[in-house]
């Protein structure tokens, strides 16, 4: 069994009362497998920080200005995000526990938060996220993995009521927003026929294509710069016409300064 520590998961928290969100912080640095990397004060500032952070865990108070805890789940959900956190929505009210458990929420905190009941919910989490992480046997092709198909070299973009074809080295980067795929390339914009990011990067040649972020794909070729951003975080400066700048996920951090050996 791995130790406890060995596996760090990444946080939010956000309360609109700036008191309840520094006391959760403060309680949260007494576990040294979670590192706290963003607090918000509202709902709309919560779901953007889990699109550009993706974290492992999201502390969310339940009544917030703006948009409520579980309307950020929902909200989300509606986008389309993929691999969304585990959230926990800490309250002075017992309610809303129900509403909670069906949006399939980790847990439920009643302020003030009962330091051991949060150690046991970091410790489900941890224990869930390491299974999530196991990988399966194969079973296909005689316990051999399936072999990947031949990289297409052209595209298929919708633009303007026309089917464009592009030549994949082109493509600049892909982002998906609501269930919708962009391809942006050189000298052209518009819809892809893929239905998600991970069937779009299948059909691509791994070496050239890295999904960076969960909500974008890019030509390592067209990177034009690499810009510091939040938290030891990084942003990519992309070499299309508006130098479109892509968050790089926590996860991705680590292969990108292998890559440009920052």
């Amino acid at each position: 069994m791995r130790d406890r520590a060995a596996t760090t998961l990444t946080a939010i928290v956000v309360d609109d009362e700036q008191l309840a969100c520094d006391e959760l912080s403060y309680l949260l640095k007494d576990f040294p497998e979670v590192e706290v990397v963003a607090t918000g004060s509202n709902g709309l500032e919560a779901a953007d920080l889990i699109q550009k952070l993706e974290p492992d865990l999201a502390f969310l108070d339940v009544h917030m200005p703006g948009l409520d805890g579980m309307g950020v789940v929902r909200r989300l959900r509606e986008k389309g995000v993929e691999d969304l956190p585990f959230f926990t929505f800490v309250t002075a009210y017992d309610q809303y526990a129900v509403e909670a458990f069906r949006l399939e929420a980790l847990d439920y905190l009643l302020k003030p938060v009962d330091k051991v009941r949060l150690g046991a919910t970091i410790e489900r989490a941890r224990r869930m996220i390491q299974d999530k992480k196991t990988p399966e046997a194969p079973v296909a092709n005689g316990g051999a993995p399936k072999p990947a198909g031949a990289p297409r070299s052209k595209l298929l973009v919708r633009a303007n009521n026309r089917n464009f074809i592009v030549d994949a080295n082109d493509v600049i980067y892909a982002t998906i927003d609501s269930g919708l795929i962009t391809l942006v390339a050189t000298n052209l914009e518009g819809q892809s026929n893929y239905r998600t990011i991970e069937d779009l990067q299948t059909s691509l040649d791994r070496e050239m294509f890295w999904r960076v972020h969960r909500s974008y794909l890019v030509n390592i070729n067209r990177i034009k710069e690499v810009v510091p951003w939040f938290k030891s975080s990084y942003q990519l400066r992309m070499d299309d016409k508006k130098h479109t700048e892509i968050p790089v996920s926590r996860v991705q951090t680590r292969r990108l300064r292998e890559l440009f050996k920052l």
